[in-house]
């Protein structure tokens, strides 16, 4: 028996916002569309939800042909279904945001996707409403990013202090006391001092640190809540 008969049908697709830090910046992962229409063009990474899958599962596939990696931190941020969003179908995008460390990525950027990391300010023309994707999600993620820890999934297993902060500075647009901002963070507990530095991104070289995941999840609001009050829009 066949319910629902008269009512249209349409189309549910996922879009992944991929978020990246590349030690200076954050970027966003985009690929080349490679069917109509608007072949060619900029695009984030998505596709359409199949049958027996759940919207999670495909945003989670999606990101699994891109990436390659699986188990990414992932979150929804919104729902984008105007009508005339698209040309030709009518399609209601269900749109999650990935962190990611682009240290694990060695074939991100590759031929069938011709996928390319971009920073946040030079973002080129994109498809259909995918800008306003990528704002709910920064705006989701100043959000998140002010009550939970979720920034450091963008830091490989070894990180710095400055690495930290200009994670921060990029999310909410700001600037830092870095000197405070390193003691706060010290005092919080969270982090090993590891006896290694890097000498590649200063004269003097900033010590490696490390998660200490023993005491992360009792210590880390310790350090969250002593961070600057963002007016999140």
């Amino acid at each position: 028996m066949q319910y629902y008969k008269k009512e249209s049908k349409l189309l549910v697709a996922v879009d992944c916002i991929i978020f990246g830090f590349n030690g200076e910046t954050i970027d966003i992962l985009l690929i080349k569309r490679g069917f109509e229409p608007e072949i060619g063009k900029w695009s984030l990474m998505g596709g359409f939800v199949q049958p027996d899958e759940s919207p999670e599962r495909s945003a989670s596939r999606v990101l699994k042909e891109l990436t390659g990696l699986e188990n990414i931190f992932m979150d929804q941020c919104g729902v984008f279904g105007k009508p005339n969003r698209e040309t030709g179908e009518r399609v209601i995008s269900i749109v999650y945001y990935a962190l990611v460390d682009k240290q694990k990525y060695q074939n991100t950027q590759n031929d069938r996707y011709e996928s390319q990391w971009f920073p946040l300010k030079e973002i080129p023309k994109l498809i259909f409403d995918h800008h306003d994707m990528i704002d709910q999600a920064i705006r989701e993620l100043q959000s998140k990013a002010a009550l939970y820890p979720i920034l450091f999934k963008l830091l490989p297993e070894k990180f710095t202090i400055p690495q930290i902060a200009t994670i921060y500075e990029n999310v909410y647009q700001i600037t830092f006391d870095k000197r405070n901002f390193s003691r706060k963070l010290n005092a919080s507990g969270i982090l090993i001092k590891l006896n290694e530095k890097d000498k590649e991104n200063s004269k003097r070289g900033a010590y490696y640190f490390r998660i200490n995941k023993d005491l992360y999840k009792e210590k880390v609001m310790s350090f969250i809540r002593h961070l600057p009050s963002w007016s999140i829009e």
